[in-house]
């Protein structure tokens, strides 16, 4: 019998495209500022060149040389750079598309942080992608552009504050992945509504015998050197997802405005060093960028001790499976009760006290150390819960002696037998759950 994941096998081919066409984006646009940086002016330049740049790879050698503005006759061949990019964002979007607006429920929305409709969701998200590029263009029509420190420093505002209010509108996942968009949808505008219009006017121009206008390239440059100390901040936002640590914590929107830091600074070390200073003279920007990494990470791992977890009393086994019934099964189940999904996310089941300790470190991971599961937490699963998991884990996973792998395994075996991949008496865990360990020892009485 043939059976296609049709959405998985969409989502990995959209994927792959992605990457394929973002490395390809990528790979032009780094060579091409590090040829502008490169380039050296010498007095046997032909009329018009502003320097040129010796090149060797792959066992030859390139002579690159680059017009002031552009050459007296247009060549007969003209290679352009701009279907890399326009493929990457369409791409992109097309994912996100897929996994956020489609799935939003489960991955956009966090009732948590705003209890959102679908459609509510997927109109701010298209709105953000529109007003980032709206202000930012605005930004660089502005007297900003004559200063360019002053310019960096708005559009780095404009990214803090998008990634303030994306991390009070969104799931954490789903609002790191939005940042790093957006910048993306900035970086595809300059091609497409500056870069390359530009290009053409220039090329209309010399068909036309006339003279180009030099502050054409030079706007193109400036668009391109925003785009080439964006790129390194964008790539981790947007594999920020495989990584809770990063967007799952407070003031997630801080740890943004750290990674732009770090980025910047080491695109700017490369920039630097392709113009030709020597390396030697550059002794800033690599101790800058492991001192803000440092710092990433500190505030990123620092958790308060709360004096409370002492005088708690360790859950049993049997506690912490009422909470992965109650919480957890309708996904992490050999037949998920959730309607979205065939098997379990990442092959991992949480039905049995074996399954528990089997999967104990990637829990601990995905829900102690952050709140990225459950997904959008629709479930439910309570601030006392999560402690509770996270008591019993830290004590050695005991036993108790209330829950026995075998009971355990017998219910799920009854479960199993009626078909319905749902727990078969999913009971409150604040039934169970001790008063030490968050709970109150009465059913539906667990507190946030």
């Amino acid at each position: 019998m043939l059976e296609i994941a049709y959405v998985d096998w969409l989502e990995l081919g959209l994927r792959w495209l992605h990457v394929i066409a973002g490395i390809a984006w990528i790979g032009t646009s780094f060579y091409f500022i590090f040829l502008d940086l490169s380039l050296r002016k010498h007095a046997n330049l032909p009329p018009g060149v502003g320097g040129e740049s010796w090149n060797v790879h792959g066992g030859g050698f390139y002579l690159m040389r680059k017009y002031v503005v552009a050459p007296e006759e247009l060549p007969k061949e003209l290679h352009w750079f701009k279907y890399e990019a326009y493929f990457t964002w369409i791409s992109g979007f097309a994912l996100l598309a897929v996994i956020y607006y489609w799935g939003a429920e489960s991955y956009l929305i966090d009732k948590e942080v705003l209890d959102l409709q679908p459609w509510e969701a997927v109109g701010i998200s298209v709105a953000f992608f529109a007003g980032g590029w709206l202000i930012y263009d605005g930004l660089c029509r502005s007297p900003f552009n004559s200063h360019p420190l002053l310019l960096s420093a708005a559009v780095f505002v404009l990214i803090a504050f998008s990634a303030y209010f994306l991390t009070h509108l969104f799931s954490g996942r789903a609002a790191f992945v939005h940042v790093g968009a957006m910048v993306g949808s900035i970086m595809v505008g300059n091609v497409f509504f500056i870069i390359i219009p530009n290009q053409k006017k220039v090329v209309k121009a010399l068909i036309a015998g006339e003279e180009p206008d030099p502050a054409l390239g030079i706007q193109g440059k400036h668009r391109s050197t925003h785009n080439n100390y964006l790129t390194l901040p964008v790539i981790l936002m947007m594999i920020s997802q495989h990584y809770p640590m990063l967007y799952d914590n407070e003031h997630s929107w801080l740890v943004v405005t750290l990674v732009l830091l770090v980025g910047a600074t080491i695109r700017h070390f490369f920039n630097l060093m392709h113009s030709g200073r020597p390396i030697r003279t550059l002794r800033w920007q690599w101790p800058t960028a492991a001192v803000l990494i440092v710092l990433l990470i500190a505030y990123l791992s620092w958790r308060p001790e709360d004096p409370s977890l002492a005088e708690r009393e360790i859950p049993s086994a049997g506690d912490i499976l009422a909470i992965s019934q109650a919480r957890c099964v309708s996904c992490h189940a050999e037949r998920p009760a959730d309607p979205d999904l065939d098997k379990a996310p990442g092959d991992v089941m949480l039905e049995t006290v074996a399954d528990l300790r089997r999967h104990s470190a990637r829990v601990f991971k995905q829900s102690i150390l952050s709140n990225a599961m459950p997904l959008g937490n629709k479930t439910g699963m309570t601030v006392a819960e999560r402690q509770a998991w996270g008591l019993w884990i830290r004590s050695g996973m005991p036993e108790g002696e209330d829950a026995k792998d075998e009971t355990a395994a017998e219910a799920t075996g009854n479960e199993k037998a009626t078909g319905s991949g749902a727990p078969a008496a999913a009971a409150d865990p604040a039934e169970s759950l001790p008063a030490s360990a968050g709970g109150t020892g009465r059913p539906g009485q667990l507190s946030k």
